[in-house]
């Protein structure tokens, strides 16, 4: 739990298919909920405790964040593509 959140932050992040801002909640997000769930795991509290949830609050922030984005705007169609790289790359592939 919570390396799949980075995983997809950084993606994002590094991609701009999605908001700097969302994709950085995520990459603050995803270490603190893996910590906590560490924890967890070696008992130094309670899964629902009120140790365990400030360390969600950015992970659910990301996730209302990165839906409520992706239901309005979508990804950005441009994101990570240089100019012409489109046009070269559906010009290879219809050869």
């Amino acid at each position: 739990m919570g390396a799949d959140t980075l995983l997809v932050a950084h993606l994002l992040y590094r991609s701009r298919l999605a908001p700097r801002p969302v994709a950085v909640l995520g990459l603050v997000g995803g270490p603190l909920i893996f910590a906590s769930a560490t924890a967890v795991l070696f008992g130094a509290y309670d899964r629902l405790s009120l140790w365990g949830s400030p360390a969600a609050l950015p992970v659910f922030a990301w996730e209302l964040a990165l839906a409520t984005w992706l239901t309005v705007k979508g990804f950005r169609s441009q994101a990570g593509t240089r100019r012409g790289e489109v046009g070269a790359v559906a010009s290879v592939c219809l050869q």
